[in-house]
């Protein structure tokens, strides 16, 4: 057995963890995990310490008694379409995510789940990292849904969803809920979550009346679907990357305009407490006699 890492070298890489989580073995959690086991080896010798750091360009690092490499980190947004099934394998044999990216890539996992015909916005990545901190209901990440529902709900049935109900025993509440638009007999409501509770969406329509006819992810957290096309993917623009790293550290970021969705909207001048809003005009001064 391979004698154990004594107490760790000072940083001249990065921690072993990351690199882990780096190389596809999961959240950066799970990989401490992998350490605390003994099943991490570090040039020949078993890392227990998770202060431990590596230099991927030095050091040899195996799981498992695998050599591990580290990968290049990528993420993709994806507009999922209705009909693809958000997992790596599937019994059934239905489409999966992965299937409709484009060929070459390193192994991406899907980041949370979007059920078989809910459609939109969903991340891969090989971050497992930030995988969990999209994810997980602690970090309380909002995703937002252009939700079509059957009738029009009234504003007590918005007002419901936002205070919460419960479905099949389990509680579920929007944190926000709003009237998008009216149809004919129908409409378009945008609902935000933070949690991933499972067709937390779907169930929270049902449980007020108005069961949803089609679901869209239209943002999560700072990144917006905008006008990527239905089953198309493409890799996050430096402002996303850039704003998803904000999120991860706890900074507040601007939410970065989606590729192709055109010039932003200037900004309008704050307006005072009371104010209407214009431009206050200057008193002519009084004419000479």
């Amino acid at each position: 057995m391979p004698p154990s890492a004594g107490p760790p070298r000072p940083e001249r890489g990065e921690r072993l963890q990351r690199f882990l989580a780096r190389a596809g073995f999961g959240s950066r959690r799970s990989c401490e995990r992998l350490i605390v086991e003994g099943r991490v080896v570090v040039n020949g010798a078993v890392a227990r310490v998770l202060g431990t750091t590596v230099d991927p360009a030095r050091d040899t690092v195996r799981v498992d008694g695998r050599v591990v490499h580290a990968q290049r980190t990528v993420t993709l947004m994806l507009h999922k379409p209705a009909g693809t099934v958000t997992t790596l394998k599937d019994p059934e044999g239905r489409r999966l995510v992965t299937d409709l990216l484009p060929p070459g890539l390193p192994r991406l996992y899907p980041v949370g789940r979007l059920d078989f015909w809910t459609e939109g916005l969903l991340l891969l990545t090989n971050d497992g990292d930030l995988a969990l901190r999209l994810s997980h209901p602690r970090y309380g990440v909002p995703k937002v849904y252009q939700v079509k529902v059957k009738g029009v709900p009234p504003r007590e049935a918005l007002d419901r969803l936002v205070a919460g109900v419960r479905s099949q025993g389990e509680p579920l509440r929007a944190l926000r809920a709003r009237m998008q638009r009216v149809l004919e007999k129908n409409a378009i409501l945008e609902v935000t979550v933070t949690e991933g509770k499972h067709h937390h969406v779907r169930r929270l329509c049902e449980e007020i009346g108005h069961p949803a006819l089609r679901i869209l992810r239209v943002a999560l957290g700072p990144l917006r679907l905008g006008h990527l096309p239905r089953g198309a993917s493409r890799p996050l623009t430096d402002a996303e990357q850039q704003a998803l790293r904000d999120l991860v550290a706890g900074r507040v970021a601007r939410p970065p305009r989606p590729a192709g969705s055109g010039p932003a909207t200037p900004a309008r001048p704050p307006v005072a407490p009371g104010g209407s809003g214009r431009e206050e005009r200057r008193p002519r001064p009084a004419r000479r006699g």
